[in-house]
């Protein structure tokens, strides 16, 4: 059965502040408004890459406590990662 309409476009980004710091000041970094849903999520799959690899060279330089918290963490960011890409091919597809 063919949709008659058309998905909604997704939504750009808004301004949001990150970066959390005790040191009582507001956070020094944010996601800028208006960026495209598509390329946000593109740049999304690229940091939880790279966020696994350089756990992954962690367990080389770590206790086996702290291996079994670290493989906790990597399949967390592997997890994400394949939602951001199953969402980035859903999006690409259309």
């Amino acid at each position: 059965m063919k949709k008659i309409v058309p998905d909604p476009p997704l939504p750009d980004t808004r301004h949001h502040a990150f970066g959390k710091c005790d040191a009582g000041h507001p956070p020094l970094f944010a996601v800028n408004p208006n960026i495209n849903a598509h390329d946000a999520l593109v740049h999304v799959a690229e940091y939880l890459r790279s966020a696994y690899n350089v756990g992954y060279k962690v367990l080389e330089h770590t206790d086996e406590t702290g291996r079994n918290l670290l493989w906790a963490s990597l399949h967390g960011i592997e997890m994400a990662e394949g939602l951001t890409e199953a969402m980035l091919e859903g999006i690409e597809s259309q």
